[in-house]
């Protein structure tokens, strides 16, 4: 496995993150989750390739998918050797303090997390999303108490529009107060929008890179139309606003992932996520695994190198669309 360090922080993490939204009780929206003694198996595939970086977040089967990751650290792993992440933001329950990014929701959800997780910290303390309710400072402040408390080492952000990010950013700058170390962003071959105006962000910034779907959600990894997963079939066509997630013109960019794939004697995600880490900005996509062969496929990786002609077919079809924060 390699490391690298993310962004201005002293986090050495691995190249590839487990991420952990596929663990939780099944549930109508995520029916394709693995309940913990499903996901076993993959926590300690993960820990014996080197993946010290786990990544979950409170909603992620509304606070089961913390309890499953805490109980596997502790079992397969260790708190030292765990470089732990969650994420806070969506609610949790109702009233003023079970979402959002107010003091008061930041406060009681942060514990919660430690509770579920069973630590008496988190490496590094996400938003999940920009919570346009609430003043910055509010919610910068309230982020740098937690740090200061010990409950959190470092702070995270995840999926919004960079001038919103440098916003908060300046907020913590200017009142003295703990910034981001990170950005978990979707990017993926197809889409690619933040390659326009928050990779230049993170690059001045010194603020790491962390992947979410670097396979566009399955996309990319299988034969264009092909359903045959679970997880595959319940992917919508739109996200909450409805925009459509993926246009046809990606056909041409799946056919490339599949040509190539087919030509090196290697899995189409591995194709695919050679073209995510080649990228300097990136420090670690997050692998969704639900099977053993998705984390061997996502190691791969790391030794696969891309020709430039591979390049050029991966990226030539590519339409520019808004980005998605689904």
């Amino acid at each position: 496995m390699e490391y690298t360090q993310l962004g201005t922080s002293e986090l050495k993490v691995s190249r590839l993150t487990l991420g952990c939204m596929s663990f939780g009780t099944p549930n109508q929206f995520q029916d394709w989750s693995l309940d913990g003694e499903a996901a076993a198996p993959l926590f300690r595939q993960a820990v014996e390739l080197g993946i010290n970086f786990w990544d979950t977040a409170n909603v992620y089967g509304m606070g089961s998918s913390e309890e499953i990751v805490g109980r596997a650290m502790r079992e397969y792993s260790s708190r030292e050797q765990t470089i732990l992440a969650t994420k806070i933001y969506w609610p949790m329950h109702e009233g003023p303090d079970g979402g959002g990014l107010s003091r008061a929701a930041i406060l009681k959800q942060v514990d919660d997390s430690l509770a579920r997780l069973g630590t008496d910290y988190v490496d590094l303390m996400q938003i999940h999303r920009f919570d346009p309710e609430v003043e910055v400072e509010e919610t910068m402040e309230a982020l740098h108490d937690v740090v200061q408390a010990g409950k959190v080492r470092y702070l995270g952000a995840s999926s919004m529009w960079a001038w919103q990010f440098a916003k908060m950013q300046s907020a913590a700058g200017q009142n003295g107060w703990t910034k981001f170390v990170s950005m978990q962003d979707q990017y993926n071959l197809v889409q690619r929008e933040e390659e326009r105006e928050m990779h230049s962000l993170l690059l001045d910034q010194g603020v790491g890179n962390m992947v979410w779907s670097p396979l566009g959600g399955g996309i990319v990894a299988r034969p264009w139309g092909d359903k045959s997963s679970t997880r595959a079939a319940s992917t919508p066509g739109q996200d909450q606003f409805g925009r459509p997630l993926f246009l046809y013109s990606d056909k041409a960019i799946v056919d490339a992932v599949e040509r190539i794939a087919t030509e090196r004697g290697v899995a189409m995600a591995t194709v695919a996520l050679a073209w995510v880490l080649k990228n300097p900005v990136v420090n670690t996509p997050i692998i969704g695994a639900t099977k053993a062969k998705h984390l061997t496929d996502a190691f791969a990786a790391l030794e696969f190198t891309l020709s430039d002609e591979e390049v050029a077919a991966l990226e030539a079809p590519y339409t520019p669309r808004e980005p998605t924060f689904f």
